[in-house]
């Protein structure tokens, strides 16, 4: 079941001859589970032919390990006064702890 994208993402994809980039925002929707080898997210933008996309991620848990340091490595980025976006991270990564501790 896919729900309301809350913000704002961006993708960008570049090959050697080719590139390309795409946004969701609050029109566009998302799915994001864990499952038995690491952690799924798919982001959709729906309509016609020509503004539909969708983006499909899966990050091994070794891999979703290393980039969650490397997010508390660089939470100083985040302004002191943005309270809003830290409360909105606290809760979640609580949401998170308190499930992966469920026995």
């Amino acid at each position: 079941m896919s729900k309301p994208i809350p913000d704002k993402a961006e993708v960008a994809l570049e090959y050697p001859d080719k590139f390309y980039v795409g946004t969701f925002e609050h029109s566009s929707r998302f799915e994001a589970h864990l499952d038995g080898s690491g952690f799924a997210l798919v982001l959709q933008r729906p309509g016609a032919d020509d503004v539909r996309k969708s983006v499909h991620l899966h990050i091994n848990f070794g891999l979703l390990a290393g980039i969650l340091r490397e997010l508390a490595a660089s939470v100083a980025a985040i302004p002191k006064d943005d309270i809003a976006h830290r409360e909105q991270l606290t809760e979640a990564l609580g949401e998170l702890q308190a499930a992966l501790n469920r026995p």
